[in-house]
């Protein structure tokens, strides 16, 4: 059976009392375990995106990756909308043993224990990386949002030059968050990519989708 597409109320007694906890594998296996069945979704259902990702993505032949994929709908939902080569990584052994069981019907997507910042992929593996709300949770941090600490900025970058490793030349990496480009865009700056930000405006409050798309390999030089 598939995920389901309706996305679950908020338990406020699954919210921490440090959003610096949104940084935990111990937050999320507890969560996720006080959650069981239910799929919550941050930002963005894939009802919303598909206009933007479609635009981005283009053929749903790719080999997408759903970066700390957790028990949202949006890797279920693509799948029925035809993009069905898709990888999902958690370091949450929980959820990830929660989504298979719930996507059994599924048959083209995997689920993967494994941490972001780590990735257990050969390099040039993937066509298309996927984050919604993965990055922003390295992110919550104690520290200035104009001086984020240096381990916050070291987590972030591990997860950014492993989706740079794993992608193809002219692969394309999608972030969606709420992040204002003067706190995020130098997060994801590398010699690698071009860099393109788009906003979405969901009522007054401002998504941001920043993709980032792999350059092809320079010819050899005699």
């Amino acid at each position: 059976m598939a995920a389901k597409s309706t996305t679950a109320s908020t338990d406020l007694s699954v919210l921490p009392e440090d959003n610096t906890a949104y940084g935990t594998k111990e937050y999320w296996q507890q969560r996720y375990m006080q959650e069981d069945a239910s799929t919550f979704d941050w930002f963005k259902t894939y009802k919303d995106l598909e206009p933007l990702l479609s635009k981005h993505i283009g053929s749903k032949d790719v080999r997408i990756l759903m970066l700390g994929c957790g028990n949202s709908t949006l890797s279920s939902d693509m799948y029925d909308d035809g993009y069905q080569n898709i990888i999902n990584v958690d370091y949450s052994d929980v959820v990830i043993e929660q989504m298979r069981q719930r996507t059994q019907q599924q048959s083209g997507m995997t689920w993967e224990v494994m941490d972001v910042r780590a990735l257990d992929l050969g390099d040039g593996s993937v066509d298309v990386a996927i984050d919604k709300g993965t990055l922003d949770a390295l992110m919550c941090d104690k520290g200035d949002v104009w001086e984020p600490s240096a381990e916050m900025c070291e987590n972030v970058a591990r997860e950014v030059n492993e989706v740079d490793r794993v992608l193809i030349a002219g692969g394309k990496f999608i972030w969606i968050t709420f992040g204002q480009p003067h706190f995020r865009r130098r997060h994801l700056e590398r010699p690698s990519w071009e860099l393109q930000i788009e906003r979405l405006n969901d009522g007054g409050f401002d998504y941001f989708v920043y993709i980032a798309t792999k350059k092809q390999a320079a010819p050899p030089t005699h």
